[in-house]
């Protein structure tokens, strides 16, 4: 079987189907565009067909480049490979948009259409924009746009080209820059596609066959054209790339080098005919994917993430799909987990100790689907279905019949041991039990449990029903079954597992603490606030690290530091973090939920900048540190405590190291996670950083023996443990 197939009908319509074989979406391969490529030929050859529509065979259209091709190309080939490659997709395209008619008198062509039955991604939006008219369906779920720049490439087969042609480069900048995705209606509206039918072939088909030789000229064709908004040296157009080249370096601190790549390739391919537009964008496109940044993105975001979900790890077990689940308390968590269960499928009994707590905690969803409905991204029918699925309760009796339990109540052992032996006394003997704890160890948890090979940590992420990771922590005594059980759970609920060894504060604890409190430590030296915050987001962090502990609330930071303060005792080494926070909370600044904090907030809670009384408590010294000091300082901080996490069985695998890293608590998405970070640097750098930082800074910046090791051996990461990862 291909992944194309035609069939010519009695109308002269010749039928291109997509439909890749043992694939639940359509994903494009060069050997696919091969057999598409002759199929284009054959119907322009055959003089009984009188026009083309492409669609698929599936319920949606495509989903994209099949990513491990792009990153074959490169592999292969190195930037040769990748810009033949490139433009073998440009020649493709191109022979789709022209369709056999004169070059000259735009005549003598034939039409093509696309009709796309549902969502149409990346690829799956370039091809429809090379045919003439493209029809979809009515359908609310379908997803169209571009979204390449989410993992650090951009539409390099004509679509940054032909849209931005299209729509003028304003217009398009949401889609190309952000990658912004549209349902069908809000799609025309924009002008990414023509029609919204009720059937797309039909439609697709009756418009070939009265389409005339002006219905085939695209307007970058057609003789007088000027882009919407105008060229770069037309004034306007001149604002416009500006405006936009100022939004980019805003947006990206100038560490993201596909949205600088992709206005380029718009801004040079404005000034030039269309054919050598095409070959410029080829050429950026080219350019972003042999840096390194762009390989690392790759690697984590697609491949790594994808083999994550599909179970890369997962153990020997048969199928655990959970079908009832029990979640002890009802609190912020708690109603979370419940939500996104009951949204995939499950049933869903939620306990607290009170029914009014149990009856919020149901709410929460109730919320979370009215303001749904409100965006027109659910239905009043959708809302009933999901909250039939839950049943708020305090009787644990409703217990019976869960596969799976999960506890959410508060942090404390004692509680948690309570509510363990109340649900295992009614569960049934192969349930699994798991904690949703962010701090405690599981094995220490699992002694109140009477079958601690049943039990596991499940760590969901706040806000729930937004954080894409969820991180599955094994105990000592945990066994397969429950590994497998956790990981079938949370693929119900489309988000990405990692799975750890258990100890304090498991991964993404252990790593976004150091960074946070080396923010926090700088503040205590005189760092200037401003320098410490900026110094983090111009290494693509999202939040600095005193934004995201105003975010995560102060009172939090405090409670953490004296239960590690309580467990470490003398080698406790953070208590000039805990002066500040300390301090900070006694002032009654316990961040954005207090409207107080590190930064001041007005009275609807929007910050207003630093608050000013941290430079009264704090003065700023007049000796301030040059920023690549401070960025080492923020960075090495998370770094090095995934090597040693590496280092000590805590992690397991360098792929979720990353992933986990990226989607966890935001690390610079552009390096690919901290593992990729460092071997883009080279562990003989990074070790001569971490000499730097220790004689300055002291032993926290120690580099681990497996970090000099690899310098040593001048070796990789992903050369030495990423075996089980395709290399982008």
């Amino acid at each position: 079987m291909t992944d194309f197939t035609m069939e010519k009908d009695a109308d002269g319509v010749a039928i291109i189907t997509w439909d890749v074989p043992g694939k639940s979406m359509n994903v494009l391969s060069m050997q696919g565009a091969d057999t598409l490529d002759a199929l284009i030929d054959d119907a322009l050859a055959d003089a009984a067909v009188k026009g083309i529509v492409i669609t698929s065979g599936k319920a949606d259209f495509a989903a994209g480049m099949d990513l491990n091709v792009i990153a074959g190309m490169k592999e292969d080939g190195g930037a040769q490979g990748v810009f033949d490659g490139v433009m073998r997709l440009h020649h493709l395209l191109r022979k789709i948009e022209l369709a056999g008619m004169d070059r000259k008198t735009k005549k003598g062509g034939k039409p093509v259409a696309a009709a796309l039955p549902g969502t149409a991604l990346g690829i799956g939006l370039e091809l429809p924009l090379a045919t003439h008219r493209i029809f979809a369906a009515d359908n609310p779920k379908a997803r169209i746009g571009l979204p390449e720049i989410m993992v650090g490439i951009f539409p390099g087969a004509g679509g940054t080209t032909r849209l931005s042609r299209k729509l003028g480069a304003m217009a398009a900048a949401p889609f190309l820059l952000e990658g912004k995705l549209s349902d069908p209606k809000k799609a025309k509206s924009a002008g990414l596609i023509d029609e919204v039918v009720d059937d797309p072939l039909a439609a697709a088909k009756e418009w070939v066959l009265a389409a005339e030789d002006a219905d085939l000229v695209k307007p970058w064709d057609a003789k007088g054209y000027k882009m919407p908004g105008g060229e770069p040296f037309h004034p306007a157009g001149f604002m416009t790339f500006v405006g936009a080249s100022a939004m980019v370096h805003g947006k990206t601190m100038g560490v993201y080098p596909a949205a600088r790549a992709l206005l380029s390739a718009v801004y040079e391919g404005a000034m030039v005919p269309f054919d050598q537009a095409l070959r410029i964008e080829a050429r950026w496109f080219t350019n972003v994917l042999m840096n390194p940044s762009s390989g690392a993105m790759i690697r984590s975001l697609f491949i790594n993430k994808e083999a994550l979900e599909k179970g890369a790890n997962r153990p020997d077990q048969p199928d655990q799909k959970v079908t009832k689940l029990g979640i002890l308390g009802a609190g912020m968590m708690g109603a979370g987990i419940a939500h996104v269960s009951a949204m995939a499928g499950i049933k869903v009994v939620l306990i607290d100790a009170t029914q009014e707590s149990a009856d919020k905690g149901k709410s929460y969803s109730e919320g979370l689907l009215d303001k749904a409905i409100s965006r027109r991204k659910s239905t009043e029918e959708k809302k009933a279905e999901v909250l039939g699925r839950i049943t708020a309760t305090t009787d644990y009796a409703a217990l019976d019949g869960c596969d799976l339990v999960v506890e959410a109540v508060f942090e404390d052992p004692q509680i948690k041991a309570d509510v363990t032996k109340k649900a295992e006394a009614v569960i049934g003997t192969d349930a699994i039990f798991a904690t949703n704890t962010s701090t405690l160890p599981i094995s220490d948890l699992a002694r109140a449990s009477a079958r601690p090979d049943q039990f596991i940590g499940i760590h969901f992420f706040s806000p729930v029903d937004k954080m894409a990771l969820v991180e599955i922590i094994k105990g000592r005594e945990t066994g397969p079954r429950a590994v497998a059980k956790a990981l079938d759970f949370v693929r119900q609920m489309r988000k990405t597992p990692i799975v750890v060894n258990d100890a304090r504060f498991f991964y993404a604890n252990r790593c976004i603490i150091p960074y946070i409190n080396e923010g926090v430590r700088m503040v205590a030296e005189g760092v200037n606030p401003v320098l410490v915050e900026n110094a983090a987001k111009m290494m693509g962090m999202p939040l600095g690290p005193l934004q995201l502990v105003d975010e995560t609330s102060i009172d939090l930071g405090v409670k953490i530091a004296k239960a590690t303060r309580a467990a470490m005792g003398e080698a406790y080494p953070d208590g000039a973090v805990d002066e500040v926070l300390f301090w900070m909370a006694d002032e009654g600044r316990l961040g954005r939920k207090s409207n107080a904090g590190f930064y001041a907030y007005d009275d609807k809670g929007k910050r207003q900048g630093v608050w000013q009384g941290l430079a009264d408590r704090y003065p700023r010294s007049d000796d301030q540190p040059d920023l690549t000091e401070v960025q080492h300082r923020l960075m090495f901080a998370q770094t090095l405590e995934a090597v040693r996490a590496l280092e000590e069985g805590v992690l397991e695998d360098i792929r979720e190291g990353d992933v986990g890293a990226i989607l966890g608590w935001g690390f610079a998405p552009w390096s690919g996670g901290p593992f990729s970070w460092l071997d883009m640097m080279g562990a003989a750098r990074a070790v001569e950083i971490c000499e730097g930082l220790t004689e300055r800074h002291g032993d926290r910046f120690a580099a681990p023996d497996l970090l000099r090791q690899m310098a040593r051996d001048g070796d990789r990461f992903y050369d030495r443990f990423g075996s089980r990862a395709q290399a982008a």
